[in-house]
């Protein structure tokens, strides 16, 4: 009799604190359906009206088509997009086979190097190639003994996109080459095939996965992205570009609003396609697989080196190019050392203020979207029942890595400016850039907290129970613990994308709420580019010092929680 008294006491506990976790884990649901699939259904609604709020039906679709300038745009979306896209994933593939398939030297070096546009918003690499090759630029007879007339437009747009999602595409390369069994290249040794053929047999369909997906990826930040065209496209208009436009600058919301879903619509498919791809991957490592180590080759060796080292130089000179224009005085005619730009950014330009909320708005992004990830990510994975509810939490929780901050942006204007809507008093606070900036970025945060707690055996909650031990016990002295450095990560990683963004808040700052990103752009329109370049680089350092904090901060945590992995 005790013993079932216990285990019922035991049952009663473990359903009390899912019941908790239902009810947590529905507000979640609700929370991401009202700041996602709310902007987006009201984008969707608003591009079926008029402008006196009258039902149109297809009208506005049927006037885009009957718009040359706007067609045109998609086209030069879709084709700048691809161009980017077949130089962008080559180059990526062979920079990663080198640091996973040579003895080079420096791998850890040229690794940190191509970290570098992360640390920045997008548009600093727009500037500092208007620099090297714009009508004043230090390069510009370059561009024309190769045909070209200027770096504004196409080329511009290309080749900073270029240097802006290199990282993004190798990060995925470097992952599927890591992925290697070495028995299959000892095999092919012993049957004396020859390096080439080894390639095209075993590397390539072994990392034919990775490829799609860094393809998708790229052309997914290429189409979406606002910053570099708006600075280096000059007359070339895309997508992102006629959204800005049509809303801002000439208030046709139904008209924007068609254009979002055009621009939604590659994303989209891009993100379908990769998810497809990725249920196709089988498992390239085994139980008794043996982990590829490459062997030392002087000439190969020497070759990959030498690669590494010229697209290493290339983008240093991106960013050294912006750090230097940011210090002269007056370009190109006194090339002395000022801090001119900076003090001009700074004072005359607002942007004292305006880093002042880029921080607030990356410390509430780096806590508010770590929290809320977590918590979505643990009632997913470690409560049990409501298993109507996780499918359609799990498709929110993915949707956000489809959707261009453009969209998302103008989603919230739509959403939130509306009188009959409760959130309204919301609009133009810190609050939605907070909000807008955690549901942009929550997917890669979720899978990676997902991924952390996969890792951890659901018997710690069953064993806890048994002694009677309550689950938010276990959570704060098992769970947390162990789990911290992905939480250290993901921190990381909204605090870096919160200093950089731009496309997702250009709709919603308001005079208080300005941010730093925003101000480059209005720096560059005023023809102040030395300064723009200035706030560029003030952007990096401050995203380097973050990312230096949050190196302390991983190796007192490492040291603190997870001794356990060291222990013998």
């Amino acid at each position: 009799m005790p013993a079932i008294l216990a285990a019922a006491q035991i049952r009663l506990r473990v359903h009390w604190s899912d019941r908790v976790g239902h009810v947590v884990l529905a507000g979640i649901a609700l929370a991401l359906a009202a700041f996602l699939a709310g902007p987006l259904i009201a984008i969707l609604a608003q591009s079926v009206e008029g402008r006196r709020g009258e039902f149109v039906g297809l009208q506005n679709f049927i006037a885009y088509f009957e718009t040359p300038a706007l067609l045109d745009s998609l086209w030069n979306s879709i084709w700048t997009s691809l161009v980017a896209t077949a130089v962008v994933v080559p180059t990526a593939f062979a920079y990663a086979y080198a640091l996973t398939r040579s003895c080079m030297p420096w791998k850890s070096a040229f690794r940190t190097i191509t970290l570098i546009p992360l640390l920045a918003p997008s548009l600093m690499a727009a500037i500092s190639f208007i620099f090297w090759f714009g009508n004043q630029g230090v390069l510009k007879g370059w561009m024309q003994a190769f045909g070209i007339a200027q770096i504004y437009g196409a080329p511009g747009i290309i080749l900073s996109q270029i240097f802006s999602v290199f990282p993004h595409a190798l990060m995925i390369l470097i992952t599927a080459l890591s992925l290697a069994d070495a028995r299959l290249y000892e095999a092919a040794d012993a049957l004396g095939t020859r390096r080439a053929r080894k390639f095209f047999t075993i590397t390539l369909p072994g990392a034919k996965y990775g490829l799609a997906s860094a393809a998708m990826v790229t052309f997914t930040l290429v189409i979406t992205d606002f910053g570099i065209p708006k600075v280096i496209g000059g007359n070339f208009n895309v997508l992102a570009t006629d959204v800005f436009k049509l809303v801002i600058g000439q208030q046709d919301f139904p008209k924007g609003a068609v254009v979002a879903l055009f621009l939604l619509a590659p994303a989209l498919l891009t993100f379908a396609v990769d998810r497809i791809v990725q249920r196709k991957q089988t498992s390239m490592l085994t139980a008794r697989a043996v982990p590829y180590a490459p062997k030392p080759s002087r000439g190969y060796d020497t070759v990959m080196t030498a690669y590494c080292v010229v697209v290493s130089l290339l983008m240093l000179a991106v960013l050294g190019m912006a750090i230097f224009a940011s210090f002269v005085k007056f370009w190109p005619y006194d090339l002395g050392f000022s801090l001119r730009n900076y003090v001009y950014g700074i004072v005359d330009g607002g942007v004292d203020v305006a880093f002042f909320n880029s921080l607030k708005l990356a410390f509430g992004t780096a806590i508010a979207g770590t929290a809320i990830v977590f918590a979505g990510a643990y009632l997913i994975e470690k409560t049990r029942g409501a298993d109507w509810l996780r499918p359609p939490l799990q498709l929110l929780a993915l949707l956000p890595m489809a959707v261009p901050g453009l969209v998302l942006g103008l989603g919230y204007i739509f959403f939130f400016n509306s009188p009959q809507n409760p959130l309204n008093f919301l609009y133009h606070t810190m609050a939605i850039l907070v909000l807008c900036t955690v549901v942009h970025f929550y997917t890669t945060g979720h899978l990676t907290a997902v991924t952390a707690l996969k890792a951890l055996d659901a018997e710690f909650e069953s064993v806890s129970a048994s002694l009677k031990v309550p689950f938010w016990k276990t959570f704060w002295r098992v769970t947390l613990p162990i789990c911290t450095p992905a939480l250290v990560d993901i921190s990381r990683y909204f605090f870096i994308n919160a200093m950089t963004t731009i496309s997702a808040v250009v709709f919603l700052y308001s005079p208080d709420t300005k941010i730093v990103s925003v101000t480059i752009l209005n720096l560059d329109e005023a023809g102040e580019i030395g300064a723009a370049a200035a706030m560029a680089v003030l952007i990096a350092a401050a995203s380097l010092g973050a990312c230096l904090v949050y190196l302390g901060i991983g190796w007192f945590v490492d040291r603190r929680t997870q001794a356990w992995r060291t222990s013998k």
